[in-house]
């Protein structure tokens, strides 16, 4: 009956949504602060065509090999695509991971193992990255650890709904006010208004506690509503979700495109203490006319932004400090189809890592003449989980209680990949 009439009356929340107190609700925000690093992962939704972007094969035939060119980086003897200048000229600050390959050429399930780095399977439901950061490495009292830029990509699995992420509900576009659900408060909310609203809830909830037998975790609510007004009242919250404070220098480094906005909004939340970001850009699930859909926009808009935010990290010194992972769900088919399209290929993929230990300027795996398989055993998603909670400074080896009787290891199959850190 009580949580029923807090979901009637909205509590903690700003217009129609319980974004914000979904998001708090079971949570135990502590005010200290892990010395862990922070993370962003830039997933690519759909399957990005790893022949097409960091793992070309210029001398297969051309039904292999597609329609772009390789061009030099700042590494000698490494090349990416064409379409990739800027990053091309910071090959010095990422490694590329190449031959990781697995056998789940399905988005759902494809995702749902990268995103997790386990294999899927009805037992267990394994947590995405950004909840296991979340319950190592709590942010502040008044910052949420974990933000998902538009919608949660998976869920916090095992680990509960306490550790799922604030899920912004939109992307920040480009000359359009940015509303975070449950967090921004514009002409429609002021602060006292909020306030008023907060004090009606609290006195309905006096009249009501004589008549409700309560338990803890019920109980409880009253507490995480509290720490919603802490994150909906902080001016420093509310900051780093305002882009309006960037300057059009920034804004134009960045992107005017959602992508670039997005990725400038991550940089904005890193900054201000938030642990953990995932943010998309989807569309490459390129069935039909690949390399216009990749030449055109995906690979410039990736280009830009992703070198933008290497730059920026770099600038502040928060490389060391900051683990980033980009990756799909899956690569695509060597052999481009009758309509200039690529298909689902889970044999091969590549993805890119940056910050932390990692040793920039280098390839890692390979895949043989027609990018259609790793060279030797390769890697596994569960190899790159490993190393990506090992750049965060998280044991992948770690054990978690769960519901299925027995302790859980986190990354159960997964080493680190030899050779990718300092």
């Amino acid at each position: 009956m009580f949580a029923t009439r807090r979901q009637f009356l909205q509590v903690g929340s700003i217009g129609t949504s319980l974004t914000l107190s979904d998001y708090l609700r079971f949570a135990n925000a502590q005010d200290q602060v892990d010395p862990g690093r922070s993370a962003v992962l830039v997933f690519l939704g759909g399957g990005p065509s790893h022949q097409d972007t960091f793992d070309m094969k210029p001398n297969a035939p051309v039904e292999y090999r597609g329609q772009f060119q390789p061009i030099r980086t700042s590494v000698p003897g490494v090349e990416i695509c064409e379409h990739l200048p800027k990053l091309a000229r910071r090959a010095d600050r990422y490694a590329i991971i190449r031959g990781i390959s697995h056998s789940l050429a399905d988005h759902g399930l494809g995702t749902r193992y990268l995103m997790t780095g386990n294999l899927p399977t009805p037992v267990v439901d394994y947590p995405m990255y950004g909840s296991v950061v979340s319950k190592e490495f709590p942010a502040a009292a008044d910052l949420p650890s974990f933000v998902s830029i538009e919608r949660p990509v998976e869920g916090p699995g095992y680990l509960g709904a306490e550790y799922g992420p604030l899920s912004t509900g939109e992307k920040p576009r480009f000359g359009q006010p940015f509303r975070v659900r449950g967090i921004t408060l514009d002409g429609t909310m002021t602060l006292d208004r909020y306030r008023k609203r907060r004090k009606l809830v609290d006195d309905i909830d006096t009249a009501f506690a004589e008549f409700e037998n309560l338990d803890d975790s019920v109980r409880s609510l009253d507490r995480f509503s509290q720490q919603a007004f802490q994150i909906i009242s902080s001016s420093k919250a509310r900051s780093a979700f305002d882009l309006t404070l960037e300057n059009d220098r920034e804004v134009e480094r960045f992107g005017r495109h959602d992508f670039g906005q997005s990725l400038l909004l991550t940089t904005r939340l890193i900054e201000a203490g938030v642990r953990f970001v995932t943010v998309l850009l989807e569309g490459w699930d390129t069935h039909q006319d690949n390399f216009n859909q990749l030449g055109r926009q995906l690979l410039p808009d990736l280009d830009q932004s992703l070198s933008a935010m290497l730059d920026r990290f770099g600038e502040q010194g928060r490389l060391d400090s900051t683990a980033i992972l980009v990756t799909g769900e899956f690569g695509r088919t060597p052999k481009v189809n009758n309509n200039a399209g690529r298909d689902h290929w889970s044999r091969a993929m590549c993805s890119l890592m940056a910050g932390g230990d990692v040793r920039t300027g280098q390839f890692i795996g390979e895949t043989d003449d027609k990018a259609a398989g790793p060279k030797g055993n390769g890697f596994t998603p569960d190899d790159l989980a490993a190393s990506f909670f090992r750049n965060i400074g998280i044991d992948p080896k770690t054990e978690y209680s769960a519901n299925v009787g027995r302790p859980i290891t986190l990354i159960r199959d997964g080493s680190t990949i030899p050779g990718l850190f300092t």
